[in-house]
C-alpha cells in the first residue's frame, strides 16, 4: 500500500510500453519521456495540493510530514541492516546472505561473511544518502515537491540504471538525472561522516579513492563513510553474472560483524548534525526577520 510501491508499478508499465528496440538514441529519448511520465504526474499533485492549502498552515504542515514520511527510507536500511547483523551474530552466514539480497543487487549466494559485511556496509552508507539525506537537503531547498521529486528519480535510476543490454540506454536520463540531483547532497553526506568519525581518514580516504568509483557520488560517500569508521569495504563483486572489479574505499582494518552498528550510529550522529544545524539556521532566519 506504500504510494513508492504504487510508483513502481507505474515505472515497470512504463518501461514495458516504452522500452522496445535496439536504438541507442531512440532508447534514450524514450527513456527520458518514459521518466518525465511516471514523475511529473505525482510531482504536479503535490504541487496542486500545496496551492490548495495555501493560508492553511497547519494542513500544509501535516502534508509536509506525511510527504517526508513517504520519501525518506531509513528506517527500512536500519532493518536490513540488523537483520544480517544479527544472522552474522550467530554464525548463520547463509541466513545474512539471503537478507543482503533484498538490499543489494549484486549476487549474494557465494558470499563469505567479509564480503556480507561490506556489502551490507556500502548499502547502508550508500542509502544513507540516497534515501535518507538527500530528500532532507531537496525538501529544506525545495520543499515537499523537491523531496519528492529525488526520491522518484532516484526510485527509477535503482530500477532502470543498470549497465545491461536492456538498461543501457534506456535508464541513462534517469541514471544522469539522480547524479545531478545528488551530487551537493553526496559531498555534504561525506562531509558529515568525517566530522562524526575518523575525520583525517575520511577525508584521506574521500580525496584519494572517490574518483575510483564509476559513480561520482557513491565512491565518494562510501569512501569517506568507511575511512570516518577506519575500516576498508568494496573490492570485486558479482553483478548478473559478471564479475566487476570494484575499488577498495576506506582505510583500516577489514570491517567486521561489529562495524554494522557502528556504521547505523554513524549516520545517526550525522543526522543529528544535520538536524542541529537546520535548527540553527532557522534560529537565525527567524532572529533576523
Amino acid at each position: 500500500y506504500h504510494p513508492l510501491v504504487w510508483f513502481g508499478h507505474a515505472a515497470n508499465w512504463a518501461e514495458q510500453r516504452f522500452n522496445k528496440g535496439n536504438d541507442k538514441h531512440a532508447d534514450i529519448v524514450k527513456g527520458s519521456v518514459a521518466l518525465l511520465l511516471v514523475c511529473l504526474s505525482p510531482i504536479v499533485l503535490l504541487v496542486w495540493l500545496q496551492v490548495l492549502l495555501v493560508g492553511l498552515d497547519w494542513l500544509r504542515a501535516a502534508l509536509d510530514v506525511v510527504v517526508l514520511s513517504f520519501v525518506i527510507g531509513w528506517q527500512s536500511m536500519k532493518q536490513h541492516s540488523a537483520t544480517v547483523s544479527d544472522a552474522l551474530a550467530t554464525g548463520d552466514v547463509e541466513q545474512a546472505r539471503r537478507a543482503l539480497s533484498l538490499i543489494v543487487s549484486r549476487e549474494t549466494v557465494q558470499m563469505d561473511e567479509t564480503q556480507v559485511v561490506s556489502s551490507t556496509l556500502e548499502s547502508v552508507l550508500e542509502n544513507a544518502h540516497d534515501c535518507l539525506f538527500a530528500s532532507l537537503f531537496w525538501f529544506v531547498v525545495l520543499g515537499p515537491a523537491g523531496a519528492l521529486a529525488h526520491r522518484l528519480v532516484n526510485t527509477l535510476d535503482a530500477m532502470w540504471g543498470y549497465k545491461t543490454d536492456r538498461f543501457l540506454y534506456f535508464g541513462r536520463a534517469a541514471a544522469r538525472l539522480d547524479d545531478a540531483l545528488g551530487y551537493i547532497p553526496a559531498r555534504l553526506t561525506a562531509l558529515s561522516y568525517a566530522l562524526c568519525g575518523a575525520f583525517r581518514l575520511a577525508l584521506q580516504s574521500w580525496r584519494e579513492q572517490a574518483l575510483l568509483h564509476k559513480s561520482p557520488n557513491a565512491g565518494l560517500v562510501m569512501a569517506s563513510g568507511a575511512g570516518a569508521l577506519q575500516v576498508r569495504i568494496g573490492g570485486p563483486a558479482t553483478y548478473h553474472g559478471k564479475l566487476e572489479n570494484k575499488p577498495w574505499l576506506g582505510m583500516g582494518d577489514t570491517a567486521t560483524q561489529a562495524d554494522l552498528p557502528r556504521a547505523i550510529n554513524l549516520v545517526q550522529r550525522a543526522l543529528l548534525l544535520w538536524i542541529l544545524v537546520l535548527a540553527v539556521f532557522c534560529l537565525v532566519a527567524v532572529w533576523l526577520v
